[in-house]
């Protein structure tokens, strides 16, 4: 995808996630033995996000497969049953058939609610108070991903509310996605798993340097806490919009996807993996940092990250690399002494020759 096919996704109002063949790798799974959860086994979220989807741009023939509405799609006020009303301006032939649509085209749906009386928007009314009946209506709609906010609400804790959610989507007789966002308030890590398939672990991000790097920090304490079935989530890629350069949206996408994260753009992640294990920092040294974490088949995934303003070499050593995974590193050899290859996702560098360790100069500026 070229960087203007980007711009343009990432200035769409709906927003999608990709399924990298989940059905397949949920199969691999005894969810409810192997994960024990007490709320949520629904088999979902067994591949990470990725970003928007449209049919015409052949991103759904690469797996990304949902798109997202959010906030201010209903009417402020409940039918006379007291059901959610699709707002008739903007969807004047309802949410079903929008769905069906989408569902026509090979795509799924996915949708916005809140924990609370009203969405943040103050727009539409909120699920508290009515969660079977908008688990049900959601499910006869056929709705397959559900972004659940966390405003206006009684005052009870999230991890109250959640739950009440978790059940009625479990009692709806379809599949959906649980998307909680409560902006890691509660710390949602620590009990995520037992209610949804990815949780908000930061606030909202903006689209410049400090406030990225600060959510790619708060999200790696949580990394032992990512798996198949539950995601952390350090909230939308902010790529395309302006007020990063491009080297730092480089890392801003470098961190996400390294951590396993929703990926909500619209980017080419074809190459996403299924191993499900979030990278970590195995190295710190003032502004110069290594992440490394484990890929399938044996591989790794590294990043030699510069948060200073000026430029300097960075050393990944073997031993660090090693130690944060369960990933043996599988070196090759030649007449010539000990080599492995390294592809740069972001050059047209396929191999690099290293002996124990990798020099390569970064610089985020």
């Amino acid at each position: 995808m070229d960087a203007s096919s980007v711009l343009t996704f990432l200035l769409l109002i709906l927003t999608a996630i990709a399924n990298a063949d989940a059905a397949t790798a949920a199969r691999s799974y005894d969810w409810k033995s192997l994960h024990r959860r007490s709320l949520l086994a629904n088999g979902l979220a067994a591949t990470p996000q990725m970003g928007d989807a449209l049919v015409s741009t052949g991103l759904a023939k690469l797996g990304y497969i949902y798109v997202n509405i959010d906030d201010c799609w209903a009417e402020l006020s409940r039918d006379d049953k007291g059901s959610l009303v699709p707002k008739k301006s903007t969807f004047p032939s309802g949410i079903k058939a929008l769905a069906d649509y989408v569902h026509s085209k090979g795509l799924k749906l996915g949708i916005y609610s809140d924990a609370g009386y009203f969405t943040c928007s103050k727009k539409m009314p909120g699920s508290l108070g009515h969660e079977e009946q908008d688990a049900k209506t959601f499910a006869s709609w056929g709705i397959d991903y559900l972004k659940y906010d966390n405003c206006n609400t009684d005052g009870s804790k999230p991890t109250v509310r959640y739950p009440v959610m978790t059940r009625a989507l479990m009692n709806a007789g379809r599949p959906i996605f649980f998307s909680l966002c409560e902006w890691g308030d509660m710390h949602p890590a620590l009990w995520g798993f037992n209610v949804g398939n990815s949780w908000r672990t930061t606030n909202d991000i903006a689209d410049n340097w400090d406030s990225m790097i600060s959510r790619a920090d708060q999200n790696e304490v949580y990394a032992e806490l990512a798996r198949p079935g539950g995601w952390n989530d350090p909230d939308m890629l902010e790529i395309g919009n302006g007020g990063m350069t491009q080297n730092e949206y480089i890392i801003h996408f470098s961190l996400w996807a390294i951590s396993k994260a929703p990926l909500l753009i619209g980017c080419d992640v074809r190459n996403i993996n299924k191993l499900g294990v979030q990278a970590k920092k195995v190295r710190m040294e003032g502004d110069l940092e290594i992440w490394a974490g484990p890929l399938s088949d044996y591989r790794v995934a590294v990043i030699l990250l510069n948060r200073g303003p000026g430029r300097t070499a960075l050393t990944a050593y073997w031993d660090d690399i090693a130690q944060e995974s369960e990933a043996k590193i599988c070196r090759k050899y030649n007449s010539n002494g000990g080599f492995t290859c390294m592809q740069d996702v972001y050059s047209e560098t396929s191999c690099l020759r290293i002996l124990g360790s990798w020099d390569e100069e970064h610089n985020n500026s």
